[in-house]
């Protein structure tokens, strides 16, 4: 029992290690190289593809080569792609450990690490070469534009790294190094998934063994509890380096004692039903936003009221297409006969979104107005300042919202607060 603590505890403070350096890859990766273009991307999955290959083909030959078994449950040396024993650089009779799990496929890498009885047919030198081999490139490789993957990468990973902790402990213990390398496996993938009873079935469906079931979880229970006081689990850790908007599905205790009015922050940006083509461009290009409030105010209303909210990508299109008007006063006629759906439509990753640098516009252009009203999301959802944040929480991830407002309980214009 000992040594399945020693083996998920001291694997998730590995994995923690191995979350951590993924972190720190992926923004270097993104930052310097992915956000630079298209052809830096390419460039990036390039460089790592050829040092993958080299080194894979490089490391076989640093490992000694092994006679065949007197009894092998498949020819030796292996006929074809798949099999224990691959040939390599060895004489006839005999066979590479090492070249017989780099030169597989990962399910078949994964069937002879997972296999009983293949205690001697594996050298401790390159079990722990292939474990630190699959443990870097796994952190090098994903993130980039290739399709790597991550779940059988982490068992391959951690199957490898079982095998080596069941070669440490050698006669101190009578398991088989493929049970331990079962284990390590669900050690890895508890430790960065963190989806604990999904990965228990699916182990158990890999090794069609129920008599491991309460080893299985112990080692979950174990990786997942080790690895939660240290960081998120890996996709978490991936949406942060990356820059994506996310939120956790529970509202944080403190967030009950709060209210949205006590964190939202300004200036405020808004616009006017009617505004002037001038402001409009120098909010964008003075602001990230993606929403701005459109404000009513007198004359064209007897007080300032909230009358919808705008995109950032809206507004784009109507500049790009210059629905200009030469006076403040509201359109008359259908203005929307002028756009298609397509033309305020979301735009995919696969498309190039327009941007405010991209649009030319003349000087008598810039002292012109647009009426917004044809234009503006007349029914946004808004929440009072004295509610609870928490509360506020909830409703924005329940409800799927990208922009919630905030009002004040008095009416006025200058409480009226950013979108989230």
């Amino acid at each position: 029992m000992s040594y399945l603590l020693v083996i998920s505890a001291f694997n998730k403070l590995n994995f923690s290690l191995h979350c951590t350096i993924h972190y720190t890859k992926l923004i270097l990766s993104i930052i310097y190289f992915c956000r630079k273009g298209t052809i830096y991307k390419i460039l990036l999955a390039c460089v790592l593809s050829i040092f993958t290959s080299c080194l894979l083909f490089g490391l076989p030959w640093f490992t000694s080569c092994r006679p065949c078994p007197p009894n092998p449950t498949e020819p030796c040396p292996t006929i074809g792609r798949s099999g224990i024993y691959k040939k390599f650089q060895c004489p006839p009779n005999q066979y590479n450990d090492l070249a017989s799990l780099i030169f597989n496929t990962n399910d078949d890498a994964i069937r002879n690490l997972f296999s009983k009885n293949t205690d001697d047919e594996f050298e401790f030198t390159s079990m722990l070469i292939f474990f630190i081999t699959c443990f870097l490139l796994s952190i090098f490789s994903y993130g980039v534009v290739a399709p790597a993957g991550l779940f059988v990468p982490v068992i391959v990973t951690g199957a490898s790294y079982g095998r080596v902790v069941g070669m440490l402990l050698g006669k101190n213990s009578n398991l088989n190094h493929g049970l331990f390398a079962v284990l390590g496996a669900a050690s890895f993938l508890g430790g960065s998934m963190r989806t604990t009873v999904s990965l228990c079935v699916i182990i158990l469906e890999l090794t069609n063994n129920l008599l491991l079931l309460p080893l299985i979880m112990m080692v979950l229970f174990i990786s997942k509890t080790v690895a939660d006081a240290f960081n998120g689990n890996i996709y978490d850790i991936i949406m942060k380096a990356k820059g994506l908007p996310y939120l956790e599905t529970h509202a944080e205790p403190y967030m009950r004692q709060l209210t949205v009015g006590d964190v939202v922050t300004g200036p405020l940006q808004t616009l006017n039903g009617i505004e002037k083509v001038r402001n409009i461009v120098f909010i964008l290009k003075t602001t990230g936003h993606n929403g701005f409030p459109v404000i009513d105010e007198p004359p064209m209303s007897e007080a300032p009221v909230l009358f919808g909210i705008i995109l950032r990508d809206h507004l784009l299109t109507l500049l790009k297409n210059k629905v200009f008007i030469s006076s403040p006063s509201a359109t008359t006629g259908n203005v929307l006969n002028k756009f298609s759906a397509d033309d305020f439509a979301k735009k995919g990753s696969s498309k190039v979104r327009l941007k405010i640098e991209d649009i030319q516009l003349l000087e008598e252009e810039m002292d012109m107005f647009i009426d917004l009203h044809p234009f503006t999301n007349a029914s946004p959802y808004t929440v009072v300042e004295t509610m609870s944040l928490g509360k506020a929480l909830t409703l924005f991830r329940e409800l799927g919202l990208r922009h919630l407002l905030v009002i004040p309980k008095i009416s006025s214009v200058s409480k009226i607060l950013i979108p989230c």
